[in-house]
């Protein structure tokens, strides 16, 4: 079969998935190829452009259910709640590029499309749309980043100084099983929301 630059990104990606970004090699995509490493780059320059080809096409692959008739706020959650197990999918990948590639979303994306509509569906001025879409990614992506790394568990577990275990009246045994571990990500992931969308809220109504 010839190669083609959508079956090179579509190999690298089952390596990335596999043993992440860092073991990915020109040469070892060429074995998962069976073609000759030579021959990978009379389609791509080197690997950095494979990287950039595999963000764009799992980019372009993103989905989410749509709600038009549904409230903002609900629509907003879900989108998001979507791009997340997106990057659960693909953990190395995106980790890489939240971490390395600034410009991974584009106008274009099927996530900035829906997001930039959700915003105006809000009833955020026109002027106004981007930078308030650019900020919730940013808060979103940032978030996702530190769950990808290990980052957000161990941060849920540091206490604040001079925490005392026994000074909540209602901490007892609850306290108790829940430190250890931190607090669900699943629950953190929703509480970021309810903090990004009554932020909006509150710009909007003038609160």
């Amino acid at each position: 079969m010839p190669l083609t630059e959508a079956g090179i990104y579509t190999a690298a990606l089952r390596l990335i998935d596999a043993d992440g970004v860092e073991a990915l090699t020109m040469r070892k995509l060429a074995t998962e190829l069976d073609a000759n490493p030579m021959s990978l780059y009379h389609h791509v320059p080197n690997k950095e452009a494979v990287l950039r080809g595999v963000t764009r096409m799992v980019g372009a692959q993103f989905r989410t259910v749509t709600l038009e008739d549904a409230p903002w706020q609900e629509r907003i959650r879900l989108l998001a709640t979507d791009f997340r197990s997106l990057a659960h999918r693909h953990p190395e990948l995106m980790a890489y590029s939240f971490s390395h590639q600034p410009d991974f979303i584009q106008p274009d994306d099927p996530f900035w499309t829906a997001l930039t509509a959700i915003v105006q569906a809000a009833g955020v001025p026109q002027s106004e749309v981007s930078e308030i879409a650019a900020l919730m990614v940013a808060v979103v992506i940032g978030v996702l980043a530190a769950e990808l790394n290990g980052s957000l568990h161990k941060w849920s577990t540091l206490k604040p100084p001079g925490f005392d275990d026994g000074e909540d009246g209602d901490g007892g045994a609850d306290s108790a099983d829940v430190a250890p571990e931190g607090p669900d990500q699943d629950h953190m992931f929703r509480l970021v929301m309810d903090t990004l969308i009554t932020g909006l809220e509150s710009r909007l109504t003038g609160e």
